[in-house]
C-alpha cells in the first residue's frame, strides 16, 4: 500500500537523523543526484518564465527534482500559469491550469493563532503553497517528536507535535514553498514580523508520482 511504503521508507530513513537534528524531510544519500538536482534547479529550466519567486531554503530540492521529471506535464503547466497571470488582479476562487487535472485555489485569507491551526500531510499529493500579498508563517515538523493524532482519511493527517521542535518560516512574495508528503506542515500560522495578517495565497495540489 502507498500509506505502508510511506511510513517504512522514512522509518528506514529516521535510524539515521539524530534525535538532536530531527528528521524535516525525506533525506538522500545519493550524492550524485543530489548535486544533479542542485544543478538543475539552479539552470532555471524549471520556471518556463516564472521570475517572480525563488524556492523557499527549506524546500527540498532533491525531491522537487524528482517529481519534475516523473511528472513534467504538470509542474511545466503550474509554473506556465504562474508566470502568465495576474496573481493579484484575480478573483479569489478556483481556476482550472488549461491542458491539465490541476486546479489553482486562489485564497484570500488571514493567518491564526498556532494553537487554531491544524498540522497536516498528504499522502497522494503535493502542496505548492505560494503567498502574492502579505506574510504567511509556516511550521514544519520534526517526525521524531510527532504522532499522528487521528486517521487518515483522503487525502490529509494530523499530527501532535512538539512545539519547542518545529521551525517557523515566513512566506512572502518572494519565495514558495513546496510540501511533499514526508514535510508535515501548519499553514496560516500569525507571523510576529507583520502587522497585517491578511493574506493572498496560491494553492495547488500537484500529483505525487513514487
Amino acid at each position: 500500500m502507498r500509506k505502508t511504503a510511506l511510513v517504512l521508507a522514512l522509518a528506514a530513513c529516521m535510524t539515521t537523523a539524530s534525535a538532536q537534528q530531527g528528521y524535516y524531510t525525506r533525506e538522500y544519500n545519493d550524492k550524485k543526484l543530489q548535486h544533479q538536482a542542485t544543478l538543475w534547479y539552479k539552470s532555471g529550466t524549471w520556471r518556463h518564465d516564472f521570475q517572480k519567486a525563488d524556492a523557499h531554503k527549506s524546500v527540498n530540492i532533491t525531491e522537487f527534482y524528482e517529481q519534475y521529471e516523473k511528472n513534467p506535464v504538470q509542474w511545466r503547466a503550474l509554473f506556465r500559469w504562474l508566470a502568465d497571470t495576474d496573481l493579484l488582479a484575480l478573483k479569489a476562487g478556483k481556476y482550472p491550469i488549461a491542458g491539465t487535472s490541476l486546479v489553482a485555489s486562489v485564497e484570500d485569507s488571514g493567518n491564526g493563532p498556532l494553537e487554531t491551526r491544524n498540522s497536516e500531510s498528504h499522502y497522494h499529493h503535493i502542496d505548492f503553497q505560494y503567498v502574492v500579498r502579505g506574510t504567511e508563517r509556516f511550521g514544519i515538523l520534526d517526525h521524531l517528536t510527532s504522532t499522528p493524532k487521528d486517521a487518515y482519511r483522503p487525502d490529509v493527517i494530523h499530527y501532535n507535535y512538539d512545539l519547542s521542535r518545529v521551525r517557523f518560516y515566513d512566506s512572502t512574495p518572494d519565495k514558495f514553498f513546496i510540501f511533499f508528503p514526508s514535510d508535515w506542515h501548519i499553514a496560516k500560522v500569525e507571523s510576529p514580523e507583520a502587522e497585517d495578517q491578511t493574506i493572498r495565497v496560491i494553492v495547488i495540489k500537484v500529483d505525487y508520482i513514487d
